[in-house]
C-alpha cells in the first residue's frame, strides 16, 4: 500500500520510497526530516481541495506535509 492509501490515524512503517518519482532537491529535503525506510508514521489530516493535497504526517514529534504525488512513492505497511 502507499502512503495516499493510508488511513487518518492509522500508524505505519516506511518499507521502500521510489525516490525516482520525487524531484531531487524535494526528496533532500524529506530524508533530511526523516522520512526514509522503517521509519513510524500516521496520516493526521488530509486537505480538503485539489484531490486531498496536501497529506500531513505525523513523524516522530513533527507534523510533515507531502505532496499527494510524494505520497505515492512512498509504499508503507500498517502496524
Amino acid at each position: 500500500m502507499t502512503l495516499d492509501r493510508l488511513g487518518i490515524g492509522a500508524p505505519a512503517r516506511i518499507k521502500s520510497v521510489t525516490w525516482d518519482l520525487i524531484a531531487p532537491e524535494e526528496a533532500k529535503r524529506l530524508r533530511a526530516l526523516g522520512v526514509d525506510v522503517d521509519s513510524e508514521l500516521t496520516v493526521s489530516h488530509r486537505g480538503i481541495f485539489g484531490g486531498g493535497d496536501p497529506i500531513a504526517i505525523t513523524l516522530g514529534n513533527m507534523t510533515i506535509a507531502l505532496r499527494r504525488s510524494h505520497a505515492r512513492a512512498i509504499a508503507v505497511e500498517a502496524l
